[in-house]
């Protein structure tokens, strides 16, 4: 997959067959979408092509609300994108700008001239140009003009992914991993960087790895103990994880920690991911290091178990 940042550069695409979209966790309900596109682009002898923006535009439009909350980065979505068969994933700057041009004169520069639309599969729901005025209706109008193709993704499958969206994010605010994981067909991950921590997981007997996620966007699943399977440089162990305020030691902000099985390496400023496979149990405060310690067993007995099943 080539990825293409704006459309000033693009080379000619064979036979473009384009959607658009956040496509943000690349769920069950836009795989059904990309197998649509390949589809299509089969037929036409062409090559696929997802159009996106970043920063997503709300950060742009309205950057004092700071509830945006995201299933997936730009680079895990554009993993993902790859795996499902698009060719080309174009990432359009989101600017102020931007935001100001004409559904027509979208349509004309990015679309027709830029990248050679011959086909394009869109919801009933999907906005363009200034002030959203453009849609559907719009892509009708001027598709003679422009020599391209317009298919109308039902509205059936439009609402599907958004109730999957709404409910996936649900899902994990409240630690339901395994309904997030049945509607994105994988299991969530979370990524970040291993930063210093304040070494009591270490005295208690189980280490861990302190995360540092970058991108204050990216949604973390509800606080609480989750059996997981830890991503280091291709390699994959079991783990123990902790989100939460740490109340028996006094914490006084959130932390992700995990505890990673039988490993024993500096991976301090280290890249890793978290593949959240259940959740063992919520946090709660204990009266001692004692009773937290005696639970941390308990934890890491039921982590094991769970994570042998798989």
């Amino acid at each position: 997959m080539k990825i293409h940042l704006g459309t000033e550069a693009i080379e000619e695409i064979k036979n473009a067959v384009v959607t658009a979209g956040t496509f943000d966790g690349v769920h069950l309900g836009h795989q059904k979408i990309l197998a649509r596109l390949r589809e299509e682009a089969n037929r036409l002898n062409g090559e696929t092509v997802l159009i996106t923006y970043w920063p997503h535009p709300r950060l742009v439009l309205k950057p004092w609300d700071h509830s945006l909350q995201l299933l997936s980065t730009f680079p895990e979505k554009a993993n993902l994108l790859e795996q499902h068969g698009v060719d080309h994933l174009i990432k359009i700057p989101f600017t102020q700008e931007f935001s100001q041009m004409s559904p027509e004169e979208y349509v004309r520069v990015i679309l027709h001239e830029r990248i050679g639309t011959k086909k394009i599969i869109i919801g009933y729901d999907h906005r363009f140009g200034k002030d959203r005025s453009g849609g559907l209706e719009e892509l009708h109008r001027f598709a003679p003009k422009y020599d391209f193709e317009v298919e109308e993704i039902p509205r059936q499958d439009i609402d599907e992914i958004g109730i999957s969206s709404t409910k996936i994010r649900r899902a994990l605010e409240v630690g339901d991993v395994h309904l997030a994981t049945n509607l994105l067909s994988r299991t969530y991950t979370l990524s970040g960087r291993v930063v210093h921590g304040n070494k009591i997981g270490r005295s208690l007997g189980y280490p861990t790895a302190n995360i540092q996620v970058k991108e204050n966007y990216k949604l973390v699943p509800a606080d609480g103990i989750y059996a997981v399977r830890v991503c280091i440089e291709y390699q994959k162990y079991n783990g123990m994880l902790n989100i939460g305020q740490r109340p028996t030691i006094g914490g006084d902000h959130k932390t992700i920690e995990v505890n990673i099985f039988d490993f024993d390496e500096d991976i301090y400023e280290s890249e890793i991911a978290i593949e959240f496979v259940d959740l063992i149990r919520k946090e709660i405060k204990f009266s001692s290091l004692d009773a937290l310690k005696a639970q941390l067993k308990t934890d890491k007995e039921a982590v094991s178990q769970r994570l042998s099943k798989l």
